[in-house]
């Protein structure tokens, strides 16, 4: 038995089992639109899913323009980090002559570490740059930037200060305390040196701050380095202490004194050049017979006269002197 069956066009039919026959379906606008949104989405499910496999194996062109700039970024990244460890080492090599050749001509103090390696701190600076995937690598380049320009702003000054400090050579070698404070040439009449002594008149162990030259009272006293006389104190009769005594500040950081004077005939205030009279040598205060104490200090700190005798005194007479004030002591006074 054959059946003809005429389907007609966009007509749907379902068998139906019990009548063996197609019946024809009548399928609603509802069910014509559910049968739509469900085709559609299947569609953009699948669409997405081949999209992100696709994505997830191969890069999009975008996505691979995008990471070779970023890859041509990190690149220059790393370059400019070798060139900052360049100049990090350059930078070095200029603190470190700077503080152990040219300040050290001039006679200056080099700069401290805490000044020159000071970092940055308080807030954070860099949070602005935080949330990138290479936020590590821009901040801590951006970080070592800010230290070397911070390290180079005090390496300029200090050169400004260096080229002051040149220019100003010749005034500085003329007030560096450079010659004896008494004209002796017999390094015996030296009585006191620079060190640790027992007191002559405590007869306890104390450090000697300065140098004592023996000489009959009158003799004339030299200021030892152009300055100004910042301090004078007449205590004729005072039996401690340093008597009557004159100070000078020669700038540059440096000062001496001149104690247990007879006479002084400078007064506070007034300029002296090396070599001029400003005292007579006497035996006041903490003294047992007529000399000079001499001190030298240099940036508030005392330092060995010893050292500044190269004006007026030969290479043969520095290693005597040297020799004997190893023996240390004193027996004339403060």
């Amino acid at each position: 038995m054959y059946f003809k069956i005429r389907i007609m066009a966009k007509q749907k039919f379902k068998f139906n089992p019990d009548s063996l026959e197609y019946d024809l379906i009548n399928s609603s606008f509802k069910d014509k639109f559910l049968n739509f949104l469900t085709y559609f989405s299947a569609s953009i499910a699948i669409a997405v899913l081949y999209f992100l496999v696709f994505s997830y194996f191969f890069d999009l062109p975008k996505e691979k323009v995008l990471k070779r700039e970023v890859n041509k970024l990190t690149l220059q990244y790393e370059i400019i980090n070798k060139q900052l460890d360049h100049v990090g080492h350059v930078l070095a090599d200029m603190q470190n002559r700077d503080d152990n050749i040219y300040r050290v001509v001039f006679n200056a103090e080099p700069i401290p570490m805490s000044i020159r390696g000071a970092g940055f701190g308080g807030a954070n600076r860099y949070a602005e740059l935080e949330g990138y995937n290479n936020s590590d690598l821009i901040i801590q380049t951006t970080r070592r930037l800010d230290i070397l320009k911070k390290q180079m702003y005090v390496q300029s000054s200090s050169y400004d200060e260096v080229i002051d400090l040149a220019l100003n050579k010749e005034d500085m070698l003329a007030s560096i305390p450079s010659i004896q404070p008494v004209a002796i040439r017999d390094i015996r009449r030296i009585g006191g040196y620079y060190g640790m002594r027992i007191h002559p008149i405590y007869k306890i162990r104390m450090h000697h701050d300065g140098m004592d030259f023996t000489a009959p009272t009158g003799t004339d006293v030299y200021a030892t380095g152009n300055g100004v006389v910042s301090r004078v104190v007449n205590s004729p009769r005072s039996r401690t202490g340093y008597g009557t005594f004159i100070e000078i500040d020669h700038g540059y950081g440096y000062k001496t004194l001149y104690a247990h004077l007879d006479k002084v005939l400078v007064k506070r205030g007034q300029e002296v050049k090396r070599g001029d009279v400003i005292g007579l040598v006497g035996n006041t205060g903490g003294s047992t017979a007529p000399h000079l104490h001499y001190e030298v200090a240099r940036n508030n700190r005392h330092v060995n006269p010893i050292n500044y005798f190269y004006g007026d005194i030969t290479p043969e007479e520095f290693d005597a002197m040297i020799e004997m004030s190893m023996q240390g002591g004193s027996f004339l006074g403060i």
